[in-house]
Formats: C-alpha cells, structure tokens, sequence
C-alpha cells in the first residue's frame, strides 16, 4: 500500500511538467518516419539528447513492423551508437555518435535510407549536482528509392485488364533520389534533490532545417522536405528503494501536421538497489488520436529488451481491426575500463 501510495504521489507531481511541454492542438501526424518507442531512439527526437545516459557508450536497435493487417507491411529500423568522454579538467561532456535509419514501405518498394553523424556538446551548470545544458547538431545524407518494376498506374489499364506493356504516364526517369539533411536542438537535464537518481530533462529540436530542394523522384525545386519542431520531456522519480517511475514525452509539429506521444513505464529492480543488474518495466504511451502502446522491457545489464504494440484507436481501427504495429527494441550500455571513464566523475548528464 506504501508503494501505491508514494507512486500516485510521484504521478501527481510530476504528470504536470509533461503536460505543460505537450500542451498543444492535434491536427494530424507529421510526415517523418516515427517509432512508438521513441525515447529508445533519442538521436532521431533531438541530437542534442545524445549522451544523457548513465555510462560511457550505447548501442540502440529498433525494428517495427506497422500495418501488416491492412496492406504490405511498413518495416522501419533503426541503429545507433553514443560514445561520451570528458572534456578538459572540468565536468563538461563531449558525445560522438551517430545513426542509421531504413525504412521500406508500400508494393513499390518505397525505401529512405538516412546515415546522420551526431555531435553534442554537454556544459555542466553546477559544481554540486547533475545540471547540464547541451548542444547537438547532426548532418548526413539521405536517399529515397523504389522499385520500378512494381510501380502500376491507371494508365496502364486498357479498360477490361491491367496491360504491363502501356506505358504507365510517369514522366520521372530515376528510380532513386539523394539529398543532404540536417538538424540541431538544445537539452537541459538535471537531478531532482538530493537522490542522483532523479532526473529531468526538456529539449527542443528543429528538423531538415536546410530545406532541401532536391527531395523529388522528378527533381522539381518546388519539392522540399519540412521542416520540424520537436519538443520533448522526460522525469524519472524513485518510488523507492527498489522501484521508480519514468515519464517521456513527444510533442512535433511539421507544418500543418502534429504529433502528441506521451506515455510512463513503472520499473522494479531485482536484486542490488544501488547497482541492479535485472530491472522488470511495464507502461503504456498514447499516440494521440491514433494508437495506444503498451510496453514490457526486461534489464540484464548491460543489455536491456523491449517489446511494444500499437493497438489501433483512429477511424482506420475497423479496417486494421485495431492491430497497428510490433515494435522491438534492443540496447547495451555500459562504462568502459578506463581512466577517464564518466563513472568515476562526480557529475555527468545522464537520465
């Protein structure tokens, strides 16, 4: 009953710093390729989340499969790699890393594969606590392509049958286009109290910032890709020794389309409370509008799994008979054996 009681108290006070970053009118999904568990995939939300772990080095897949109940599957993946490192005499952060995203969707083919450097600077706020403010830009390539052999158009109808042999009315003559993509962003993060173990952090993100004129299989200029704001938010409170919760939240907003992604997960540890090496967490997010995802993931340090499940609630729930898509996570993190490992700092942003 103690635990029911400090979570619900946790939950009152701290929902509301959630709400106040995601406040905003849904209008619609943005165009980006998203993933539900999206704050295991932090370089895509905001490069300057890069870095803000407990350790020295993170390597993150996810694989989700969406519509298989209504159409070819749209299959997305995503891999990325963090690698933190003090700068100077100081308690100041530098991350390198970088990610790859592949995602291949509809009968054409449709594929966009995006390769992104990241770069975040961290500064440390305070000599007595986790405060940091941090800085990240990524910049990389992008490239679309589909399969020409399975592209059909209604030109190709001869008014009984499909005939492969009419020529199909397009006028583009490349299958595959590529174009530079760029985005930068600002975080801070800091403890809550005394317990190094709580934690905040507030980003904000702008996407394809350089609007890319090229973004077309007809090479038009008038074709540019958006650009995106990205505001997220996250607490993580302990309930107790052997429990606590985590908030995340998303909210993006690409012209006139947004997006809302809010959720929590309650975590228990299950063996040391100061070093776990099994952590058990159950939640659930809701995309606004448009899916509810509940969440199991399992900690075996360094590693940990995560399973999810859109469950279907928008005005496609009849056709998709509310099944939207599985997604899977991995991730391994861990400090490295060294004398400069942030283990052996006093201050190091981390969530």
């Amino acid at each position: 009953m103690n635990v029911l009681f400090n979570m619900k108290n946790v939950l009152l006070k701290y929902t509301g710093l959630i709400v106040f970053i995601l406040v905003a009118t849904n209008k619609g999904k943005a165009q980006d390729i998203h993933f539900s568990q999206f704050y295991e995939t932090p370089l895509l939300r905001n490069p300057a989340l890069a870095g803000i772990f407990n350790g020295d080095f993170r390597l993150q897949a996810v694989y989700r499969n969406q519509w298989n109940s209504v159409t070819v599957p749209y299959q997305t993946s995503s891999v990325s790699v963090e690698y933190k490192l003090p700068v100077g005499h100081g308690d100041d952060f530098l991350t390198l890393g970088g990610a790859i995203l592949y995602d291949k969707a509809g009968t054409i083919s449709l594929t966009a594969t995006h390769i992104l450097p990241v770069l975040n600077y961290h500064k440390s706020l305070s000599a007595e606590r986790n405060m940091y403010l941090s800085a990240g830009f990524a910049a990389g390539i992008v490239q679309r392509k589909l399969d020409w052999s399975k592209v059909t158009t209604n030109s190709q109808f001869n008014g009984m049958d499909y005939d492969p042999t009419l020529f199909n009315g397009e006028t583009f003559l490349n299958d595959n286009y590529l174009y530079f993509d760029g985005s930068a962003g600002l975080s801070f993060n800091t403890q809550i109290g005394q317990n190094a173990d709580n934690n905040i952090y507030l980003g904000i993100a702008l996407h394809h910032f350089n609007q890319s004129a090229r973004a077309s299989f007809y090479n038009s200029p008038d074709v540019q890709v958006i650009p995106k704001w990205v505001f997220s938010g996250g607490v993580r409170m302990s309930v107790n020794d052997y429990a606590y919760v985590t908030f995340h939240g998303d909210y993006s907003k690409q012209r006139t389309s947004s997006e809302i992604i809010a959720g929590m997960l309650y975590s228990l540890k299950l063996d040391d409370p100061e070093a776990p090496m099994y952590v058990i967490s159950g939640g659930g997010f809701l995309r606004w509008k448009d899916a509810f995802i509940p969440v199991v993931k399992i900690e075996v340090s360094p590693l940990a799994f995560a399973l999810s499940y859109d469950v279907n609630v928008s005005q496609l729930k009849a056709g998709s008979q509310s099944r939207g898509g599985f997604e899977l996570s991995l991730s391994y993190q861990k400090f490295l054996d060294r004398n400069n490992s942030s283990r052996e700092a006093i201050r190091c942003p981390r969530f």
